[in-house]
């Protein structure tokens, strides 16, 4: 048997039932749960994705050796363990979705969660996506246009 389902533009497409596990309304849903996999691969993914491409050259100029810059890089993802412990406790604590903005609503009240979530999307969210933007650019550039080097004419 076949049926109908309706999209917001007005038209109908005819779909076969679909096989497995359904919900309430007979459709097949996402599970709403995230495991403990899912979300060290987020963490994981967030953190090394972005940090480690950034900062590496800094570390190493101001440190000076390759052990004390390992020694920081192994304290600093300890704090970050911490960091990540606590916001997974106030998650359990505050079971309820939004992330920050119904933590900051739960803990402040309504005014501030607004506050944040325009100050995330108009400043916090931008601002991280172009320095991931920027050090993407500069990796994959540099290369073949020795960004921050003497040009051959300067050397001579």
């Amino acid at each position: 048997m076949r049926r109908k389902e309706w999209f917001n533009s007005g038209s109908t497409k005819e779909t076969a039932p679909l096989k497995g596990k359904s919900g309430a309304n007979g459709c097949v849903e996402l599970k709403t749960e995230l495991g403990l996999v899912n979300g060290i691969g987020i963490i994981v993914g967030v953190i090394v994705g972005a940090g480690i491409f950034v900062s590496p050259k800094g570390v190493l100029k101001a440190t000076g050796s390759i052990g004390a810059a390992l020694v920081v890089w192994v304290l600093c993802g300890f704090l970050s363990m911490i960091g990540a412990q606590c916001y997974a406790e106030l998650g359990t604590a505050i079971p309820r979705s939004g992330g920050d903005y119904a933590y900051i609503n739960e803990a402040f009240g309504p005014l501030p969660a607004f506050l944040y979530l325009w100050v995330a999307l108009v400043v916090i969210n931008p601002t991280g996506n172009a320095i991931t933007a920027l050090t993407f650019a500069q990796y994959i550039l540099t290369p073949f246009f020795q960004i921050g080097r003497a040009s051959c004419r300067e050397r001579v």
